[in-house]
């Protein structure tokens, strides 16, 4: 755009350099807020799986004291949603959750009865980020 002031020509607008250097300026600041937000991602998954097993198990707890028993290991934790058909097959079953928790990774939650952890109870264990049991980032309730 030009303009005429005084008789001479005057340009009003931005350079493309500006231009450059402006949306190259923005794209920094986005990078570096998405690298930010990587790091309280994962932290908040952790989290995550925390609330899970203390949810899960308190619904285990639920479940022994109405039937004097965990869920079996191969019953697993559907026990919590449907009823077993397996035995020892409750007496006073009631579903204690809607269905069955998926970890933040969307792997199934890990349950043993006897624990190996836990040997007088139950381990309760997301396999973590990696998706394999028994590495470093598992989550468990022996580590709450």
């Amino acid at each position: 755009m030009k303009a005429i002031l005084s008789g001479k020509s005057v340009r009003s607008g931005f350079s493309l350099i500006e231009m450059v250097l402006v949306l190259g300026i923005i794209a920094l600041l986005v990078g570096s807020g998405i690298v930010y937000l990587v790091g309280v991602l994962g932290v908040g998954k952790e989290t995550r799986v925390k609330a899970d097993i203390n949810t899960i198990s308190a619904a285990l707890r639920t479940y022994e004291s109405q039937n004097l028993a965990l869920p079996t290991t191969p019953q697993g934790l559907r026990a919590l949603v449907d009823m077993p058909k397996t035995k020892p097959v409750p007496k006073s079953w009631r579903p204690l959750l809607k269905k069955t928790l998926l970890d933040p990774w969307g792997n199934e939650y890990q349950y043993l009865n006897p624990g190996k952890k836990d040997a007088g109870g139950f381990d309760l264990s997301s396999m973590g980020p990696d998706g394999k049991a028994g590495t470093e980032d598992d989550i468990g309730n022996w580590n709450l």
